[in-house]
C-alpha cells in the first residue's frame, strides 16, 4: 500500500519539477507512487461497482495523468505533485456524479458529487432542488456527512431565475453551480496500512446519498 517512499517522491518532485529529474526517477515513480496508488484503487473499486455497476472496473481508466496541461497556465511545471482518480459511470471526466480520490505528499483528499455540469443540466437540477429541497438538506445536514465533509461545496452563481428565488430563503444551495464534498486528512498515519482502504470507503459511503440524489435529479 502507500508508504513513506510515496511522500518522499512527491516532496522531491516539488523541488525538481522538470523532465530531466522525472525521467531519471521514473522507476521510483512506477514502484513507489503509481503502483501502490493503483493497488489502492483496485481495493476500493469492487465496492464502488456494487454501488454503481456502470463504473468502469479498470482502475487505470480512473487515473488522471501526472502530466499537467500547461497550455493555458502561467505555471509551466510539467508534472502534478498529486495522484488523482475519478470514479463515475461516465468516466473520470464525466458530468455525472461520482467519487474522487487524490493523494499528495502529505494529505489524502476524498470526496465526490458533481464537479462539472452543463448549463441546461444545471437548470434542470435547480428546478429539481426547488421541488425537493428538504431531501437535499437532509443529506448534507446528516451527521455522517457533516463529520466527514463539513458543508457541501461548489461555486455559486450571482443570479437566479426569478421563480427560483423563493427557494433561496430555504437554502442558498439553489445558487450552486457545483455540488460536491471534499475531505482532507494526513497521509502519514496510513503509511503501509490496509486501514486506508476502509477510511476511503467510509468517506465514499458518506457521499453516496448525495450522488443518489443528484443522479435522480439528472435522470
Amino acid at each position: 500500500m502507500i508508504t513513506e517512499a510515496y511522500s518522499s517522491f512527491f516532496k522531491e518532485l516539488a523541488q525538481n519539477n522538470h523532465k530531466e529529474w522525472f525521467h531519471a526517477n521514473k522507476k521510483r515513480y512506477e514502484k513507489d507512487v503509481k503502483t501502490p496508488f493503483l493497488n489502492l484503487l483496485d481495493a476500493v473499486l469492487p465496492t464502488l461497482k456494487d454501488w454503481e455497476s456502470k463504473i468502469d472496473e479498470d482502475s487505470k481508466k480512473a487515473l488522471f495523468r501526472i502530466n499537467r496541461d500547461i497550455r493555458f497556465s502561467k505555471d509551466k511545471s510539467p508534472y502534478n505533485t498529486i495522484m488523482k482518480a475519478g470514479f463515475s459511470p461516465g468516466g473520470k471526466k464525466s458530468e455525472l456524479p461520482g467519487f474522487y480520490l487524490g493523494i499528495d505528499a502529505e494529505n489524502i483528499h476524498v470526496g465526490g458529487g458533481l464537479f462539472m455540469i452543463s448549463t441546461p443540466e444545471l437548470k434542470h437540477l435547480r428546478y429539481h432542488i426547488a421541488e425537493n429541497a428538504e431531501a437535499l438538506l437532509s443529506i448534507v445536514e446528516q451527521t455522517d456527512f457533516v463529520q466527514n465533509f463539513g458543508k457541501l461545496k461548489g461555486e455559486k452563481a450571482k443570479r437566479l431565475d426569478k421563480e427560483l428565488m423563493p427557494v433561496s430563503k430555504k437554502t442558498d444551495l439553489i445558487f450552486n453551480k457545483q455540488f460536491y464534498a471534499m475531505a482532507e486528512f494526513p497521509l502519514a498515519p496510513f503509511y503501509d496500512s490496509e486501514s486506508l482502504v476502509d477510511e476511503v470507503l467510509n468517506h465514499f459511503e458518506a457521499i453516496r446519498p448525495l450522488n443518489t440524489y443528484l443522479n435522480k435529479a439528472l435522470a
